[in-house]
């Protein structure tokens, strides 16, 4: 008797599922081809991104070597490029790289260029922050002291990424202004940084050795 109800109760669940079935099946179906569809889409962009990303890299490394064989102009020009239709890594790889082009001929454009990343807040903190290092160093030989300080003073904490290249870049300038109370204190941050690179600690002794004796009070 109860193999008859399990038979009976296998039907009557083989009914149900065909009813559901009937009823839900172009749905079910649809999903499915909706799920069939995106997965191949999803596929499809990664493809491509990955296609455009290599064809970036070789574009940059072709860019680069123009560079590097003095064709400057040509370099900018493929780097301005890229800095145009490039994935967004090497895109602002190539604004950097049009900067570094452009200081060679005009070091004044070149601060405007890397200001202009240093400003742009879709670009990452670290490469605003590097953007404005390099727009520091073309502008140390001829910005004065407090205004180069503005600029970078801020990257100068124990924390700050590029703060071993910023103090020695204030160090200079301060140097130059005949400030060596501000000369003596940024080289004193650089000789006091356990992190501070060998070569950066080397220079900077060398101009502390320079330094005139501080007056005893």
């Amino acid at each position: 008797m109860s193999e008859l109800f399990d038979e009976v109760d296998e039907d009557v669940r083989r009914e149900q599922l065909k009813k559901l079935w009937d009823q839900y099946s172009i749905y079910i179906v649809a999903a499915a081809l909706l799920i069939i569809a995106a997965v191949g889409g999803w596929r499809g962009y990664q493809y491509l991104e990955a296609k455009k990303a290599a064809e970036a890299g070789t574009a940059f490394d072709k860019a680069v070597e123009l560079s590097e064989q003095n064709k400057h102009s040509e370099a900018e020009a493929a780097f301005n490029n890229l800095a145009a239709t490039a994935p967004s890594g090497y895109r602002l790889l190539a604004r950097l790289r049009v900067a570094g082009e452009v200081a060679i001929r005009d070091p004044q454009a070149a601060v405007k260029l890397y200001d202009d990343i240093a400003a742009d807040r879709s670009v990452a903190t670290l490469d605003q922050e590097l953007a404005k290092v390099r727009a520091a160093q073309l502008l140390v030989e001829t910005s004065t002291y407090p205004n180069l300080l503005a600029r970078i003073g801020s990257e100068t904490t124990p924390t700050a990424a590029f703060r071993h290249t910023v103090r020695e870049l204030l160090a200079l300038s301060a140097w130059r202004a005949n400030d060596m109370t501000s000369a003596r204190k940024w080289l004193d941050m650089i000789a006091n940084d356990g992190e501070t690179p060998p070569g950066l600690r080397s220079r900077a002794e060398a101009l502390q050795a320079l330094l005139p004796p501080v007056a005893k009070s």
